[in-house]
């Protein structure tokens, strides 16, 4: 079910009509809906009805037959979308899923299904609707030998997820012992009272500071050894690997000078382990902790697996082992008790209430981000009541809150403070670090950045500033809570500060000064009145006028892609409101620094009577108003000053547009760092004592070893540095040219799509599957999608895509790599994200060559960093990137394909050396790609 489904008529007890006994298995209580189930394919859709008949529907029929009979489907976005229709209600096996086995994973596919639950895997649309019969027996048997105590929550919860009209709820309820009404003794509500079940938090206070012990060579490599085990093959790159980040890992000699290595290490090397082995040593030898930084959640996941290696006690991995986010990633238990306590005005929303509920009391950390919530539970149940329970307003109210001792994201913080490994993400290390430290203000002395090619754009992100509707309108709800509607969750300054400053009158007044100055920011419909040319308030003037100076600049404004200008020359009357809108934000600066001027006398006047609760309280709230509120006006004001002067050099400042498919949803002023290493050097690498930068690609292929080296020190900070960094680099154990081939197609234009899918088609099918499609827009993957799905349906490969299929990306890339002969399509998220080793992934399509798109900031750093060579270095970038997704292990091989005949053979240094790359027509790409996989078969 989704927040667009309507559902049948409300629950009528377990014996109502829609209900139909299955077939003997041993148990009366096992019931099923007496509804047909219907899985779609590309061109066709198999039936299986209630009676037993078999059949197969072109899709719109099906669709026909889906929109009244409620049919049991997996996941029915998705299934809408082979269909060809709006999303329908359904009995989806996925929900059963998540209410059988919470915080557990599998594959949202019939296929998917089956392997979790250790049932024949089917082959082919007719028996894959018969086996999502299999599942749902098997989980309702799972479901009826729950224990007793997990079998009493979960009658409570299946009765309101069934009053609220879930179709599984007469079954369930059936599974679990109940026909007729429930009985009195049950409380229906305690399935739902998460926060009842959680344990409170132990309070980890910090340890002393490390001390200063070296790592040696010799340690690294005794540890890494272990990691391995005796019956490891020998790998001598990962043992000089690790060897060489030992550099990072020497006591600091001068404040400010840390010890940066910056190591590329080619893939199949094993540097996950190679980096853990010193960084492990380090921690021990000092009682400190190491951050370990990664890009992709699939890292994250990945690092958390290996770390096993090091700690195989579950419960001591637990206390020294932690993955840390940021508190948008985390369900957000006062959330989840304001959307429970609405269940009476809404029935319907104990649906995803209820499967949420189930998952957070079984799930290990509350991640809703790559841990073990299953990404496919949004898209089946909706936004509402999953992804929007996080924290993604900065709405904590912290020790405040009733459910702060179990709070997932203290839980993790706390643990933290007392971890010897961290698992951190770049995004929130540069955050953190542009806020002044982690929540308590410090910042850790020793990280290792994986995918280090990718600190240059999370320093880019972090470091940034955007004057615009959205980031303007979000902190005024910050300030003010909810002004539209009586439903929001929004709290506002007031509700998170009255207690705190009840007796103190300058704070009392400088938050009603606050909350009266915030009044300038752009109010709800902000964008509605934008549009319709009638703008409230100096913050929606000045938007809307930077809304006409874009799109009476812009050559094309009439397309569906975003829109972006120059800042100079503005418009008439452009700024005299930069000049009042900077005003107005002033006159909300200054009694921010009065309150917070106010809550630091209070904690110092105060330091005897304050306990350590309240204490926590207005620290907390004090850095809140420094980072919510005045880094934010102070990098405004900024912007908007320079629109009279002019914008320093280190910046580039723009006007934009965003839009999708021609809507647009937010317009404002930009600024970035034309080099956003500077900001990154000066807050986390001068900040900490040592850091590895570690990659597969850090340097570039031109050919000029010392350029290369330069190029990678400067998209990593290091020129930045008072002493250079330590230079390592190990290659790849795969002999390449053996087990690749590189092709480059001359004859197919890239601008007619046509031309383009004829090619992507004949190469899959080439391959039997196992293709990666890449593409560097995504109108043109939709378009090559729509042309070859009905050869590949015919070829029996199943085809999933980015932007089509309704999933997530990690989502289709776990699919892909389950299913051998299967083919993906995405764009750069995909790219950066996959990590498929064995014969899923052996062939990789790019539609062209991906040059930076020529934009305004791009343009500034193109101008800075090199002109032609600072293209030709990022375009190499990429594609060595992409490449390296072909081999991840010993034994795999494949044939990478680049549909670009004007690919400059300055470009060859992308692909490793020995490989070499051959320029031939798509019939002998064909030809070639249907060879070499045969002779990797024979």
């Amino acid at each position: 079910m989704t927040d667009e489904a309507s559902p049948p008529s409300l629950f009528s007890g377990p014996a109502a009509a829609s209900s139909r006994p299955a077939a003997p298995i041993g148990d009366a209580r096992i019931v099923l809906p007496n509804v047909p189930v219907i899985v779609g394919g590309l061109r066709r859709a198999a039936v299986f009805t209630p009676d037993g008949e078999l059949d197969t529907l072109a899709p719109a029929a099906a669709a026909r037959m889906a929109r009244g009979a409620h049919p049991i489907v997996c996941h029915m976005p998705a299934t809408a979308t082979r269909l060809g229709c709006a999303p329908f209600y359904a009995h989806d096996v996925l929900e059963l899923f998540a209410f059988a086995r919470p915080a557990r994973f599998c594959l949202p596919t019939p296929r998917g299904l089956c392997s979790a639950l250790a049932l024949t895997i089917p082959n082919g649309l007719e028996e894959e609707a018969q086996a999502l019969i299999a599942c749902v027996r098997a989980l309702l048997v799972e479901i009826s030998q729950f224990h007793r105590r997990d079998a009493t929550m979960a009658r409570g919860t299946a009765w309101a997820m069934a009053r609220g009209g879930w179709g599984w709820g007469n079954s369930v309820l059936a599974a679990l012992g109940v026909h007729g009404e429930m009985p009195h003794r049950t409380n229906v509500a305690a399935g739902f009272r998460v926060w009842d079940h959680l344990p409170e938090i132990n309070d980890f206070y910090p340890d002393a500071p490390p001390a200063n012990q070296p790592v040696s060579a010799a340690e690294a490599r005794a540890r890494l050894a272990e990691l391995l085990g005796d019956n490891a093959e020998a790998r001598p790159q990962q043992a000089d690997f690790s060897a060489a980040l030992t550099a990072a890992f020497a006591p600091r000699d001068q404040q400010g000078t840390p010890h940066m290595v910056l190591a590329e290490a080619g893939t199949g090397t094993g540097k996950t382990l190679g980096y853990i082995a010193p960084a492990s040593v380090w921690a021990e030898k000092n009682e400190g902790c190491v951050w370990v930084s990664t890009y992709t959640r699939n890292l994250q996941r990945q690092l958390d697996s290996e770390l096993d290696r090091l700690h195989s006690d579950p419960i001591e991995k637990a206390r020294k082992v932690v993955i840390r986010k940021g508190r948008e990633n985390y369900l957000c238990l006062l959330n989840m008790e304001e959307a429970v306590s609405r269940l009476g005005a809404d029935p319907r929303q104990a649906i995803a209430l209820g499967l949420m509920a189930r998952w957070a009391i079984n799930s290990r950390d509350g991640d809703m981000v790559g841990g073990d919530f299953p990404g496919w539970l949004t898209e089946v149940v909706g936004r509402a009541a999953t992804v929007e329970l996080m924290d993604r307003r900065g709405e904590c109210l912290f020790t405040a809150c009733t459910h702060y001792n179990k709070c997932f994201i203290e839980r993790a913080v706390r643990k933290s403070r007392r971890a010897r490994i961290v698992v951190a993400n770049h995004a929130l290390v540069m955050v953190q670090a542009a806020q002044g430290g982690i929540e308590d203000g410090s910042l850790p002395t020793r990280f290792v950045f994986d995918e280090g090619h990718h600190v240059f754009d999370a320093a880019d992100s972090a470091f940034s500033a955007h004057l615009s509707g959205g980031e303007t309108a979000e902190l005024r709800r910050w300030l003010l809570g909810a002004e539209e509607n009586g439903r929001s969750r929004a709290r506002g300054l007031r509700r998170r500060a009255e207690d705190l400053i009840t007796s103190d009158n300058d704070a009392i007044d400088a938050m009603d000064a606050i909350l009266q100055a915030a009044t300038c920011l752009p109010g709800p419909l902000w964008n509605t009145r934008l549009l319709d040319g009638m703008p409230h308030g100096p913050t929606e003037r000045f938007l809307a006028l930077v809304r006409a100076q874009i799109y009476a600049r812009c050559p094309d404004a009439s397309g569906p892609y975003s829109l972006e200008t120059e800042t100079d020359p503005p418009v008439p009357d452009l700024l005299e409101a930069a000049v009042e809108l900077e005003h107005a934000l002033e006159i909300l600066c200054t009694p921010t620094q009065a309150m917070i001027k106010a809550l630091t006398t209070r904690l110092d006047t105060q330091a005897d009577e304050l306990d350590a609760a309240m204490r926590l309280r207005i620290e907390s709230l004090t850095r809140s108003l420094e980072r919510r509120i005045l880094q934010p006006l102070t990098a405004w004001r900024a912007m908007l000053d320079a629109l009279t002067e002019q914008t320093p050099d280190d910046f580039v400042d723009w006007f934009s547009v965003d839009r999708i498919d021609g809507r647009d949803l937010d317009v404002g002023m930009h600024r970035h760092w034309v080099d956003p290493t500077v900001p990154f050097a000066k807050s986390v690498a001068e900040a900490a004592h040592g850091l590895v930068i570690t990659s597969a690609t850090l340097r570039d292929g031109s050919g000029d070893a010392e350029r290369d080296w330069q190029a990678a020190e400067a998209r990593s900070g290091g020129i930045h540095l008072p002493s250079p960094p330590v230079r390592s680099v190990v290659a790849s154990p795969f002999p390449y040219p053996d087990i690749t081939r590189v092709l480059v197609v001359s004859d197919v234009r890239k601008d007619d799509l046509a031309q383009v899918a004829a090619a992507y088609r004949e190469l899959f099918l080439a391959a039997n599957g196992g293709g990666l499609g890449l593409f560097t827009a995504i109108s043109r993957l939709r378009a090559v999608h729509q042309r070859i799905a009905p050869a590949l349906d015919d070829a029996e490969i199943p085809l999933y895509a980015q932007h089509v299929d309704g999933m997530d990306v990690s989502t289709l890339v776990d699919i892909f790599r389950a299913e051998r002969h299967s083919c993906l399509l995405g764009t750069d998220a995909v790219r950066d994200g996959v990590d498929v080793p064995g014969d899923s992934l052996r062939l990789i399509v790019f539609d062209r060559v991906p040059w930076p798109r020529p934009d305004i900031l791009h343009k500034a750093r193109r101008n800075a960093f090199g002109g032609r060579s600072y293209d030709d270095r990022l375009a190499r970038l990429k594609l060595k990137q992409a490449f390296g997704r072909l081999v991840r292990r010993s034994g795999d091989r494949g044939v990478f394909v680049l549909l670009d005949p004007m690919m400059p053979s300055r470009l060859h240094g992308a692909f490793p050396e020995g490989v070499s790359v051959e320029r031939v027509g798509l019939a002998e790409a064909v030809r070639l790609t249907r060879q070499f996989f045969q002779q990797q078969n024979s």
